[in-house]
């Protein structure tokens, strides 16, 4: 995301909470995947999207503040023949879902019945649900913390994942706040130029 985007973004979300919440959701996300009887974190979206943008972040992340959980299974509705092992995984792994695990539900859009089917799954099955959404109100009931972004469009979706992985990786005792406010000077700089 460039510096014009982010600033302009940044701009239409002032004085509207999001910060708040986003740092309130990203510490949840962290306490789930810390916890003791903590076992992954399987991060899906919907059939129309799939957060690859989220995951690559959740792994940096997970590598920048040595808190190696935070590394995501990324679950696909299509697994295309072939796939790698890591890149494998379909909606049935949701039904396999058990306590320990935390389900996060990246959904932009409507999550569509087959995704809520298997989130519910998941669910019953003793996994921890996190939603990352629009406000779907049927997925909204299935999750366990939700972070319903206010705005529409793609940007302001891509800025709160960019804004939860970092409050996810920060530590809970109170380091998020320069955290998020590092990655947003960083998201804010002109680019680096490399020769």
């Amino acid at each position: 995301m460039d510096a014009v985007r982010l600033s302009a973004l940044s701009a239409s979300l002032a004085g509207t909470g999001l910060l708040d919440v986003t740092r309130a959701f990203g510490g949840a996300l962290h306490r789930s995947v810390t916890r003791r009887s903590a076992t992954g974190l399987l991060l899906v979206g919907t059939e129309a999207y799939e957060p690859w943008h989220l995951a690559a972040h959740l792994d940096e992340e997970a590598v920048a503040c040595g808190v190696g959980a935070l590394a995501p299974l990324l679950v696909r509705h299509r697994v295309p023949p072939g796939a790698p092992a890591h890149l494998a995984s379909g909606l049935h792994r949701l039904h396999a879902a058990r306590r320990g695990e935390t389900v996060l539900v990246v959904a932009p859009g409507a999550a569509g019945e087959g995704l809520l089917e298997r989130v519910d799954d998941a669910r019953r099955g003793g996994a921890t649900v996190l939603a990352l959404d629009s406000g779907d109100p049927e997925l909204g009931s299935l999750a366990h913390e939700r972070l319903a972004v206010p705005v529409a469009g793609e940007g302001p979706f891509d800025l709160v994942q960019h804004l939860v992985g970092a409050a996810a990786s920060a530590p809970p005792s109170g380091g998020m706040r320069s955290r998020l406010a590092r990655l947003a000077g960083q998201l804010m700089a002109p680019p680096v130029l490399h020769w």
